[in-house]
């Protein structure tokens, strides 16, 4: 499939062709659910957890008669139903990760480029780079493209300036092309990709 290719400056700068295997796909949901699970797993941290009751600092010292108290037999103050006492089966630190086979994992990705591309979201622009970084300029020159809710790939490196003035924008997220995932993909309306970025997605999956 041929996309547009633009500038920073709105301009026309040519025509790129896109690989239909990574772009035009028949975007699978199940797929793409699978692979954003596995990311949102994997960065849950996990480290929720309450003392039970082995790990209550109280006395073991039985508090009262066996009988004639008027009440329950209990033998410590470490038991969940006191105040201060062990909390049964509460959280425990541990790991939320899930696994999920590397072949399934690409295909996502792919799958989450075909989406973007079947609903016309994918804009191609030759190189993010500005001759001022300045976040007003990159402001007025993303709404002049009209992105306001984008996600930018550069190629293996991306151009600091351009980033940093970027970073201040609501909405907008500047990665290299080595961080591209299903989650940050799906999550903005817009994906645009430098021709370094296509030419990187395109040596990834041959």
């Amino acid at each position: 499939m041929k996309a547009d290719v633009h500038s920073i400056d709105a301009k026309k700068a040519g025509s790129v062709e896109l690989a239909d295997h990574i772009f035009g796909l028949e975007p699978r949901v199940d797929i793409i659910h699978r692979v954003i699970q596995w990311q949102l797993n994997k960065r849950q941290q996990g480290t929720h957890q309450a003392k039970s009751r082995g790990e209550i600092s109280h006395t073991t010292k039985k508090f009262g008669n066996q009988k004639g108290g008027g009440g329950a037999r209990h033998g410590s103050r470490k038991a969940g139903i006191f105040v201060g006492g062990g909390k049964a089966f509460g959280p425990r630190f541990r790991s939320h990760e899930t696994s999920l086979n590397k072949k399934v994992r690409a295909l996502g990705l792919r799958h989450a480029l075909s989406t973007k591309a079947k609903a016309s979201e994918i804009i191609i622009i030759d190189k993010a780079e500005v001759k001022e970084a300045k976040t007003k300029l990159i402001q007025a020159a993303f709404a002049k493209l009209g992105w306001v809710n984008a996600l930018i790939i550069d190629g293996a490196t991306v151009n600091e300036g351009f980033a940093n003035a970027a970073r201040n924008i609501p909405n907008i997220d500047v990665l290299p092309v080595q961080g591209i995932n299903v989650y940050d993909i799906l999550r903005r309306k817009n994906l645009v990709l430098t021709k370094a970025a296509v030419e990187a997605l395109e040596a990834r999956f041959k």
